[in-house]
């Protein structure tokens, strides 16, 4: 359930309420959402992870989202795309039922307690995590079944359809379970006391009754291009419970004691399954092609690792204490930004790749949101403010103790001489507009970053130095450019772009960065100017104004963390406080966030979780906590 504020002028839970810094909440349970012609609320979604893969799973008990192998893989499960193509895993009470649901504390494992006139059923969901010295499937769903009181009638049934609905799958059976393949890939239905599967030529199904003091057991394994593991019941619980206990002991090992310290332990939780742990990438969401806009056509493949989120990323390891992804994102991010050196892509694919080509399914999209894209065009545009993130990276992470190698140091170095080189062309800037690029003011206010960085690295001598001088030179001069022609006196504000009359809610990250100090008059009329012009109660819209695609959008939750971070740097911590008790009560009921949430509704929009979102309440809530100290 949501965690209750525990910030600045909160009281602390008392001591037997807590495990492991969880508050004990009690259960609140409330009737069954309601559909609308097949869709769930974006906000009745959590979400559940084993490191390489994801799952949506809806208050209802529909696994609605599910890519195998990977994260970024074509899906078995996409009915929050289209709910008759996309297929989906559905488990609930064959009744009229009301329905609680919670994450295990300190874990990514969703536990749906259902409640009927007739009785009460628990089920808890996990992506499980191999136990050592087993054979495991290459992956696996699992679902436990336990009747708590009376007697509960069930259904559930499983209906895969590959490569995002468009491959026909075809069943057949193993030693007695059925398995449903297509091409490479194979998936097995394994059900224990969970009634006797029948089959229809699309799907697996089955009702039983979950009686008080029963358990039942279903399994999805998977294989792609290697042999199917069928496993036995014993295997599958002590792999769920493997996962439970793999989860709580990474928890354990999170430092952050600051306040909001439930929204932030959840928000590392959410980030920690956008984690491709193969290859160690961070992944922007989990999903793809979730609306900005209702029925509009801002549908975007959010399943990359950006380097504009590298440096919040980083940050958000270190003041969490994670120094193993800390380590292994920034060395993914060095191999990566390799390929393309000494320009910088903007997103690249979670092996390694730079090719993200953007194409269009045959799906419905999601409430009739079209067209439904994977890949992402952005990948090849000219983002300046990418080369800042990059630069404020590697000063972070040499910052707290680590050293460069040689050639990650004369790549940085090369990094630099590269912005001297580019920065003042015009770009699409960090919200990739799609319209004819321009001077966008806070692209330039990183190019300053870039160059900052790498001077404070070569004084250091952490990176060669011979261009020195030529950085120096580059950064004075983008700082008149940005004084020059990227403010407006009338606003007492920088403005959006080379001169316009707008302002962006991404001038707040000059502030973060620290392009100006938070003293600075120009800065404190910018963060004075954004909340006139952009913000809405708790919420900020990232900008006002044409971009290239039709359409509107909702409130840029990241946006809104990122004001309240600025209001703390700028020494208004009760504000910045009561700001974030606001936005830590906007979360769903599993405490994640959406990209963006409608003002007027409280819907989410966009893909979830969104890692940029978690990531800027971590950032806000480190840097309140160290403002009231």
């Amino acid at each position: 359930m949501s965690a209750a504020p525990s910030g600045p002028g909160h009281a602390s839970p008392a001591p037997d309420q807590l495990w492991n810094g969880w508050t004990a909440l009690p259960d609140v349970t409330a009737a069954q959402p309601a559909r609308v012609d097949g869709y769930a609320e974006l906000r009745d979604y959590a979400l559940i992870g084993d490191g390489r893969c994801a799952a949506l799973i809806a208050w209802d008990g529909s696994v609605d989202w599910l890519a195998w192998p990977d994260l970024d893989s074509p899906t078995l499960f996409a009915a929050v795309l289209d709910p008759v193509r996309g297929g989906r895993f559905l488990l609930q009470p064959d009744a009229p039922c009301a329905a609680a649901r919670r994450y295990l504390p300190g874990t990514n494992v969703l536990e749906t307690t259902f409640t009927t006139a007739g009785g009460t059923v628990r089920v808890t969901d996990a992506l499980t995590m191999a136990t050592p010295h087993t054979l495991a499937p290459g992956r696996e769903l699992v679902r436990r079944i336990e009747g708590l009181a009376g007697s509960v009638p069930m259904r559930w049934s499983v209906q895969p359809c590959f490569g995002y609905g468009a491959h026909a799958p075809r069943l057949t059976h193993r030693a007695g379970v059925p398995v449903v393949t297509s091409g490479p890939e194979a998936v097995a239905v394994c059900a224990w006391d969970a009634g006797e599967p029948q089959h229809s030529c699309d799907a697996v199904a089955s009702r039983f009754r979950a009686e008080a003091g029963t358990r039942a057991l279903l399994a999805l394994p998977y294989a792609h291009q290697e042999p199917l593991v069928l496993p036995t019941r014993a295997e599958c619980e002590a792999r769920l419970d493997h996962t439970i206990a793999t989860w709580r002991h990474w928890v354990d090992n999170r430092t952050y004691t600051g306040p909001w310290r439930q929204a932030v332990l959840r928000s590392a939780l959410a980030l920690k399954l956008l984690v491709f742990a193969p290859s160690a990438a961070v992944a922007a969401a989990a999903t793809c092609s979730l609306p900005e806009e209702l029925g509009g056509e801002r549908n975007w493949d959010y399943r990359f690792s950006w380097i504009r989120d590298s440096a919040f990323t980083l940050n958000a390891f270190l003041k969490l204490g994670c120094a193993p992804e800390a380590t292994g994102y920034f060395w993914w991010l060095m191999h990566a930004s390799q390929l393309t050196h000494p320009r910088l892509h903007v997103l690249y694919r979670l092996d390694g790749g730079s090719r993200a080509s953007e194409k269009t399914l045959a799906l419905s999209g999601y409430r009739g949101s079209a067209p439904v894209r994977v890949g992402n065009a952005a990948a090849d545009q000219l983002q300046l403010d990418t080369y800042g993130e990059l630069l404020q990276t590697a000063w972070l992470y040499t910052t707290a103790g680590h050293r460069l190698d040689a050639d990650i140091a004369r790549r940085l170095a090369e990094s630099a001489d590269f912005v001297c080189a580019v920065w003042q062309k015009p770009d699409a800037g960090i919200w990739e507009v799609r319209s004819t690029p321009e001077h966008f003011t806070q692209s330039k206010m990183m190019c300053w970053i870039a160059l900052d960085r790498a001077l404070g690295l070569a004084g250091r001598q952490l990176i060669p130095d011979r261009h020195a001088a030529r950085w120096r030179r580059a950064r004075q001069a983008i700082a008149e450019f940005i004084d020059d022609r990227c403010f407006s006196s009338r606003l007492n504000s920088y403005v959006r772009s080379a001169g316009s009359n707008d302002v962006d809610a991404s001038l707040l990250l000059g502030l973060l960065h620290a392009y100006r100090p938070p003293d600075d008059p120009r800065m404190r009329g910018t963060l004075t100017a954004v909340q006139q012009a952009l913000q809405d109660g708790p919420y900020v819209n990232r900008y006002l104004g044409a971009d290239g695609v039709p359409g509107s959008e909702g409130a840029f939750l990241a946006c809104s963390f990122w004001l309240a971070e600025a209001l703390a740097r700028c020494g208004r911590a009760d504000e910045a406080a009561s700001l974030m008790d606001q936005l830590v009560a906007l979360g769903n009921d599993v405490g994640l966030y959406s990209e963006e949430i409608d003002p007027a509704t409280g819907a989410f929009l966009g893909n979830l979780p969104q890692g940029l979102s978690h990531l800027a309440l971590i950032s806000a809530a480190c840097a309140i906590g160290e403002a009231t100290r």
